[in-house]
This record gives C-alpha cells, sequence and structure tokens, in this order.
C-alpha cells in the first residue's frame, strides 16, 4: 500500500511539473499598455517616462541600471492579460526606483528574460505559463528634457 501511494504521489507530481512547462513568449506594445486604463489604475502616472532601446531621447543625465523581474498568477487568465498585469508591475517598480533617484524616465528599457536581451522600439517580452506569467526589464534611470 505504501509504495502505490509512492507511485501516485509520483505521478501527480510529473503532472504538475508537465503543467507548469509551458514558456509562451508573447510580446506586446509597451506605448499601448503605459496609455492604457490598467496603467493609471496601476499608478503608471506619466511623471517617469520609459523609453526602450533604441527610441530617440535627449538625456540629459544618466543615474544607474536596474533590472525588474516580477511574475504574476496567470491561471484562468489570457495571456495577454496576464503579461498586461506582470508588465505593471514591473513598470512601476522601475518608476519607483527611477522617483527614488530623482530621474524623470528610464531609458534604453530592453526585455531580459532569463538574462537574454530582447531589443525593440515598440514592444515588451512577457513568457506566459499555465500558471505563471513574467516579465523582466532592464533600464537606466535618467534625466531627459
Amino acid at each position: 500500500m505504501r509504495s502505490f501511494a509512492l507511485i501516485a504521489a509520483a505521478a501527480l507530481l510529473s503532472l504538475a511539473s508537465t503543467a507548469n512547462a509551458r514558456d509562451t513568449r508573447v510580446e506586446l506594445s509597451l506605448q499601448d499598455l503605459i496609455n492604457s486604463q490598467e496603467a493609471k489604475d496601476a499608478g503608471i502616472d506619466g511623471s517617469v517616462r520609459f523609453f526602450l532601446a533604441g527610441q530617440k531621447v535627449n538625456i540629459q543625465q544618466r543615474l544607474g541600471e536596474d533590472v525588474t523581474n516580477k511574475k504574476t498568477n496567470a491561471a484562468n487568465k489570457s495571456d495577454t492579460v496576464a503579461c498586461n498585469w506582470v508588465a505593471l508591475s514591473a513598470l512601476k517598480a522601475l518608476q519607483d526606483g527611477a522617483r527614488s533617484r530623482g530621474a524623470n524616465a528610464v531609458v534604453d528599457v530592453v526585455s531580459y528574460y532569463k538574462k537574454n536581451e530582447f531589443k525593440s522600439t515598440t514592444n515588451f517580452e512577457c513568457y506566459a505559463g499555465a500558471i505563471l506569467a513574467g516579465v523582466a526589464l532592464k533600464g537606466t534611470y535618467a534625466k531627459v528634457k
């Protein structure tokens, strides 16, 4: 009886790890997200501007670099909804970091999932699974005109 319980537990663990195995890459518009009502509701208020790597910006002073790595519950959510939600958390962390350094922008923002850079002048990258969605962003705090 005891060995049956061990076999059953191993089978359940195997199923659980298979369910978590999905890691779908999703690319979404950063500007659309920043302009959304969800961003306003999350506290992204425009006091700190975000510029993806390659976007033109007049930098007056660089104030250090930072990385955010956020995860959120993706169960029963579409990949887009989960990815936008977790990206707002990452943006809020960068916004708070910028404010604490006296910066009014985060520039050269790249997606940094598992320390792999994804650069786009329009989109951020998210990875969505059955249970979790994750967004990692790397950027430089700056004062801009």
